[in-house]
């Protein structure tokens, strides 16, 4: 049960406050909100500057609706309703910690464990989570594809990233409600600058890699690294639990990021944090000391300190060896688990919805569907396609509008360097022009010496794309499609469109194969 709050007790923990009513209602707030369409009688209302929309927009909508305070960071407000306007210095971070005590600060009673990176973050939060339940633990899980409570499967979204400050902290709610003890966190870098992720008292902070993406946002590599930073800084911001306090990192030394987290770590006021290290090569608190990939999964042999971990996976791909490794560090240094619970924990993980998921209609070629949607998780999912195709990899994918550009470029050069054949297409042109979208990746191509009809093609519609991959394919084969994985909608203009790969891949198929199967779905680019 939520425990009842007035607006004045939420307000002893907001962060920033730079004017406010020199008395606060003593009113029971009915919750914190940052869209003015959820607003009821007793709300607190935060508006802050979006990517479409600026909340202060709609403090007159929300005031009528019932609003008791509106929080916001325009200081003219505190002129033109003075009795109910609370100006602050970040609004993102005030709806993090007005959520967090609405609901009583639920992370305080759990051990949370968080993920972050650019690549890898969701398979390395399931790996956790599997083995934590292995372990006896009660745990609950929280990514970009859903969270899980008990034997509850919450829907976290359409898009991949870190769910908005009040939903997060509900749903952490609702964990410590089922009595659970221990949470494993997905946390974007999104989620980390927008303050989504504030007020949720980090025990372990793990980082699998941080690659080029997303620097349209953050403008620069070092300045991405900085924002994913802000997990580690938030070990040392966790108040003391019951529980006690593990303030763990675990980083990538494989990884260029490494050496800027390090120092991150030195310039932290606080001896009471550790940092351990796992590497696919050299000799760290973790290592590999025997590796055998396959095309149905890994075998690979740890050293963890001083002992010696064997592990069969049902994963594929040398990438997820560094995701193991990530997992191993959260839960047997971390947590003290033994070897035995950890390798059972990670043999009980099947796949991962749209992570190298194949989809077998009784084609005569192997067909995937994966996330790939970074430079950098392009080329190691490609190499994976390449290690288990018996002939041909062809590979459809594209690049997002109002997204780095420089990326789809990458993109591009990777894709024509790995597959035999690439088919560019649509993944969420937002309100760019896809056919420009697609002419950078064309240029990019043929500047890496691809040649246009052979190497690769262009196919706008992405129903399509995938039936032409589908089409070329010959026996033994490997078509996959890339970027979208599990997400459920693709985005043109300002519409989310309903979109799984999964089910375009079985309509493409079942149309190849002349059997019965789902519709394709419908996108604006369809002929």
């Amino acid at each position: 049960m939520i425990p009842v709050k007035t607006i004045k007790e939420l307000f002893l923990h907001c962060p920033g406050i730079l004017q406010a009513p020199g008395v606060l209602p003593q009113a029971v707030t009915t919750n914190v909100v940052f869209d003015s369409r959820i607003v009821k009688k007793g709300s607190v209302f935060v508006a802050f500057e979006g990517e479409y929309h600026d909340g202060h927009t709609f403090i007159q909508p929300a005031l009528e609706m019932g609003a008791a305070i509106i929080v916001g960071t325009q200081q003219k407000w505190c002129e033109r309703i003075p009795e109910k306007y609370v100006w602050v210095k970040d609004a993102r971070n005030a709806l993090a910690y007005l959520a967090a005590a609405f609901y009583d600060f639920p992370a305080h009673k759990m051990t949370v464990i968080g993920v972050t990176g650019t690549d890898g973050k969701t398979t390395t939060t399931n790996l956790i989570f599997q083995i934590l339940k292995q372990a006896g633990f009660r745990t609950g899980m929280i990514s970009t594809v859903n969270a899980i409570i008990g034997d509850e499967i919450i829907d976290t979204g359409f898009h991949v990233t870190t769910p908005e400050a009040p939903m997060v902290q509900e749903i952490l709610a609702r964990m410590v409600e089922s009595e659970l003890t221990h949470v494993v966190l997905e946390t974007t870098s999104h989620g980390l600058a927008q303050h989504r992720v504030a007020a949720c008292e980090y025990d372990i902070a793990v980082v699998t890699n941080i690659t080029h993406e997303h620097l349209d946002y953050h403008g620069t590599y070092e300045n991405y690294v900085l924002t994913k930073a802000r997990l580690l800084t938030f070990l040392a911001e966790t108040q003391p639990k019951k529980t006690g306090n593990i303030r763990l990192a675990v980083l990538n030394q494989d990884d260029r990021s490494f050496p800027l987290l390090k120092n991150v770590l030195n310039g932290i006021e606080s001896s009471a944090i550790r940092s351990i290290a796992y590497s696919r090569n050299k000799n760290t608190d973790i290592h590999v000391l025997k590796e055998e990939q396959t095309a149905d999964g890994l075998k690979v042999e740890l050293a963890c300190k001083k002992k010696k971990i064997k592990i069969t996976s049902n994963l594929v791909g040398g990438y997820n060896i560094s995701n193991i490794m990530a997992a191993v560090g959260a839960t047997a240094i971390g947590l003290g688990i033994e070897p035995d619970v950890i390798s059972a924990g990670i043999a009980a993980l099947s796949g991962i919805p749209g992570r190298m998921e194949r989809i077998d209609m009784g084609q005569v070629f192997t067909a995937i569907v994966d996330f790939a949607h970074t430079p950098n998780a392009m080329k190691v999912t490609l190499e994976t396609a390449r290690a288990i195709s018996k002939q041909r990899v062809i590979a459809i994918f594209g690049s997002a509008g109002l997204r780095d550009r420089e990326k789809r470029k990458m993109m591009a050069v990777e894709g024509v360097k790995q597959a035999d054949i690439c088919i560019f297409t649509a993944e969420d042109p937002r309100t760019e022009k896809l056919e420009d979208i697609l002419m950078e990746m064309r240029r990019a191509a043929e500047k890496a010496g691809g040649v246009y009809g052979k190497d690769f093609f262009i196919e706008p519609d992405r129903g399509d794309a995938i039936r032409m991959g589908i089409e070329l394919a010959e026996k033994d084969d490997l078509v996959i499609a890339c970027g979208k994985g599990h997400e459920q909608s693709m985005c043109f203009e300002k519409t989310e469109y309903l979109w799984d790969d999964r089910t375009a891949m079985r309509a493409a198929l079942a149309e190849f194969l002349k059997i019965d199967g789902p519709e394709m779905p419908y996108l604006p680019t369809a002929k």
